[in-house]
């Protein structure tokens, strides 16, 4: 605990356990400068610590006992180093003589955790504590930000022992040459329909604030990665949307005829890339310049014309500092691409009696810009993606790992770092009874989070591809619900069940004006699976392909 201090940790989340009974005994001399939530699942609070990381670029960490806390804790260390969040996991282990006897609980969490985390230890020596806590923080923060796992035998933890202190971690990170920026600019200057893409861990404030510069100095149109929607003022005129799940078509097709691809910060993964089909593997039709802080993506599956090894805040100062192309050749190319998203992002029409594009857009007239939004995974996020815009840095929460269950806990840890700012957590009614739990959590600190429940009784991811691979043959994706309005009632919540479009706005400001956690539920039928079409369509066109 004294060693966590010293990197300046000021909230742990976790589960007790018997396993790490001793560190818990030491957080109650430190509980005035770090605070321990309590949470009710492991999932729950390695999200918690997840959501922490990406907010405050600082590791989130997160306690578990062994065995089944752990794996239920991997969930957070896989989103972690999917969406490049610096995070430490600790685990409780088994005492050092019964360790490889398979005793109660008993896991090799270096094995466990390998595939998983940037690194996976044991501190099996007490005089090693300092320098074995350091070496997390330096891994989990330095190049590509992830997650660290440390297992802390029981016994180990008991022991008292004499060992010199290691100072606060200091963050690495790769910066741009010289040679690289050269390059860049004649790239630039060589380019008549640019497109810049930012995503990716590790980026700050001054970073967004600095990209943002570069991005209007030189008039480029940029889009986000999946997910990374606050890396970009939405409303700002060079930006054109998300390329991700549920891509706008014409934003698509500017990415195939982009002659210079900027992608700063993402890793061109498969949500980014349309499954690899935007960008070609490995050799790029587009100039491609890739820029990342971790130098093992560069080359991983894309070639690209110019890859630059940095990270996000030394690349976006160098850039910006940049001689801009002004008047730069491409200003209608940017100009078509944000009226194209103006045009994507208009409320869409629907015969159901709840619009949930209407739901989100009024959501983000009313919303203040510095409002967190959190999301799990479902097709309920598509509304949120398309609709919301975000305006300020880290307003969102949402896993790009495509985790279920990441909303509720993400809010959580977000109004437990900014108590002062509205926190919206989106959730289907599959993806809110995987951590719904954590209203517990939420009573108990006193973190009073807005839900809005999405609750049209399927797994509607699930449901939508079954429709469209196999028409007609619905099985394991019906769910059957409780009153989620009573249900959170039952945990001190305020609740209320919302059914037409004009019910919403009241319902949400009596939320708002409850000063407790608040939960929305909205009901919506099959044809709210998508903002574009609903099951029957797309079953019928699923039948028409077979026929």
């Amino acid at each position: 605990m004294e060693a966590l201090a010293i990197h300046g940790v000021d909230i742990v989340f976790g589960v007790p356990g018997e396993s790490y009974l001793a560190a818990l005994d030491a957080l109650h001399d430190a509980k005035n400068h770090i605070r321990f939530i309590t949470c009710r699942q492991e999932g729950g609070a390695a999200n918690m610590a997840e959501a922490y990381g990406k907010l405050t670029g600082r590791p989130g960490i997160c306690f578990v006992t062994r065995g089944p806390g752990a794996t239920n804790a991997s969930i957070g260390v896989h989103t972690a180093f999917q969406d490049s969040t610096p995070m430490i996991l600790f685990i409780g282990q088994v005492a050092r003589g019964q360790i490889e006897r398979e005793a109660f609980q008993e896991v090799d969490y270096r094995r466990m955790f390998q595939p998983l985390a940037k690194w996976a230890a044991e501190i099996d020596d007490a005089r090693r504590i300092p320098e074995l806590v350091s070496q997390a923080f330096h891994r989990a923060t330095a190049g590509r930000p992830g997650p660290v796992v440390l297992a802390l035998p029981e016994d180990m933890l008991a022991e008292s022992v004499e060992t010199a202190d290691a100072g606060p971690y200091t963050r690495v990170e790769a910066h741009p040459g010289a040679t690289d920026m050269a390059r860049l600019g004649e790239l630039l200057a060589a380019a008549r329909r640019p497109l810049m893409i930012v995503g990716g861990g590790g980026w700050t404030s001054r970073a967004v604030a600095d990209i943002e510069a570069f991005a209007a100095a030189n008039d480029l149109p940029v889009g986000a990665s999946f997910r990374c929607q606050d890396l970009f003022d939405n409303t700002h005129r060079n930006y054109v949307g998300d390329v991700a799940i549920g891509i706008n078509p014409a934003l698509a097709k500017r990415v195939q005829e982009a002659d210079l691809l900027l992608a700063v910060g993402p890793r061109l993964g498969e949500m980014t890339t349309s499954g690899y089909t935007l960008v070609s593997v490995p050799v790029p039709k587009q100039m491609l310049v890739h820029v990342h802080p971790g130098a093992e993506e560069l080359g991983r599956v894309y070639q690209a014309t110019l890859p630059i090894n940095s990270g996000m805040a030394p690349f976006a100062a160098a850039a910006k500092a940049l001689k801009p192309n002004s008047p730069a050749p491409w200003i209608n190319w940017t100009a078509a691409a944000r009226a194209d998203y103006l045009a994507h992002i208009a409320p869409r029409p629907s015969k159901a009696k709840l619009n949930l594009s209407e739901i989100v857009i009024s959501l983000r007239d009313r919303l203040p810009p510095n409002a967190i939004v959190t999301n799990g995974a479902g097709n309920y996020a598509g509304w949120v993606n398309r609709f919301y815009q975000y305006r300020k840095f880290r307003t969102q929460l949402g896993p790009t790992s495509g985790a279920m269950g990441y909303g509720l806990p993400a809010a959580i840890a977000a109004k437990a770092v900014h108590p002062d700012r509205t926190v919206v957590c989106f959730a289907g009614d599959g993806c809110f009874l995987m951590t719904g739990q954590e209203l517990a959590t939420a009573a108990q600190h006193d973190l009073p989070v807005i839900v809005i429940v999405v609750n049209n009784a399927m797994y509607g991811t699930i449901r939508m591809h079954q429709e469209r691979e196999y028409p007609e043959r619905v099985i394991a994706t019906d769910l059957v619900n409780p009153d989620f309005a009573a249900y959170a009632r039952a945990f001190g919540a305020h609740g209320e069940t919302v059914e037409t479009t004009a019910e919403f706005a009241p319902a949400f400001d009596r939320a708002l004006a409850a000063g407790r956690t608040a939960l929305i539920e909205l009901r919506v039928g099959p044809d709210s699976i998508t903002p574009n079409a609903g099951l029957v369509e797309i079953r019928k066109a699923a039948l028409a392909k077979r026929r």
